[in-house]
């Protein structure tokens, strides 16, 4: 029970040591940087957590985050509708998704090698279709969806909070979430129940690209560029942030509010030393080091259940 509540914990206590360490962390201003700083790879995490649930990875998301954030803002230079380019990113990264999902099911290929595989299919075409240089006519009104408030909340807030809700129901509530639980606990068991393994399996991997889409657009807003090169290193923090909240590369266990938890400590993470003024190189060894904990703990803990 103790090591299921320590990312919560762990959250606390960081929260509580960057409000005592610096002045600057509790204003309003740098705690609506670290909402928007972290809503992207928090959006992305969530439909990594459906993947790595159901016994899967995908290291491709980074890739398809370009994708979607280029093919978006693409259209949007074109003249369509802000809301229809935001479509086109989102459906950009389904596209992507379901592809993972395909060749992984119909080949049977580790999902590992597939998506890394995809990983330079999607940004090499990427490179390709923009010659490597940005998208930047964009209507003004399009940063809103990255920097806007609503309420006095920013607007990433809301989408997020929207996403989690719906990934939550999902997991909790519907066949699909009990499905990929089967699947990622024991594949073998799952077929001999009947379950259609390759179909949820290419659903999840769907989900994960439409939402992996969806931050795209959100980080194209940001910084309102379609940046091909955008993403590099993004799935790593994306997997990052479901194993330290408790999700298992095993498959078969994680959850929603863990894998927020787990996004917010290594946004934290990252807020404070800014603020405490320690390097960006030494930050990667930090997160590189919780990570490694934590999937150390997650395996000690299925020693005990042995």
């Amino acid at each position: 029970m103790i090591q299921r509540l320590l990312p919560f914990l762990t959250l606390i206590v960081l929260f509580i040591s960057l409000s005592l360490a610096s002045p600057h962390f509790l204003t309003n201003t740098n705690l609506s940087s670290v909402v928007r700083q972290t809503a992207v790879i928090n959006i992305m995490a969530l439909g990594m957590t459906l993947v790595i649930i159901a016994g899967g990875i995908d290291l491709s998301v980074g890739a398809i985050l370009a994708m979607g954030g280029v093919l978006g803002t693409m259209a949007m230079e074109r003249g369509m509708p802000i809301p229809v380019g935001v479509l086109a990113g989102v459906l950009a990264g389904l596209a992507c998704g379901l592809i993972n999902g395909f060749l992984t099911t119909r080949l049977k290929i580790a999902p590992f090698i597939v998506t890394l595989g995809t990983l330079g299919i999607i940004r090499g075409l990427t490179l390709i279709i923009t010659n490597g240089l940005p998208v930047h006519k964009l209507p003004p009104r399009f940063s809103f969806l990255g920097e806007g408030n609503v309420l006095g909340v920013p607007f990433v807030l809301w989408l997020l909070v929207a996403c989690a809700a719906l990934t939550h129901i999902a997991l909790e509530h519907t066949r699909l979430g009990r499905y990929s639980f089967a699947i990622g606990s024991n594949v073998d068991a799952a077929v001999y129940a009947g379950i259609p393994v390759g179909f949820h399996t290419t659903a999840v991997y769907a989900i994960c690209g439409m939402l992996t889409g969806l931050a795209g657009m959100i980080e194209a807003s940001r910084l309102m560029t379609g940046q091909p090169t955008a993403g590099q290193g993004y799935e790593l923090q994306a997997i990052a942030a479901v194993v330290i909240g408790g999700g298992s590369l095993h498959g078969g266990e994680g959850s929603v509010v863990g894998t927020l938890i787990g996004a917010l400590i290594m946004g934290l993470l990252s807020n404070g030393s800014d603020l405490l003024g320690v390097s960006p190189y030494h930050q990667q060894v930090i997160i590189g080091g919780v990570v490694i904990l934590a999937v150390t703990v997650d395996e000690l803990r299925k020693r005990r259940m042995v």
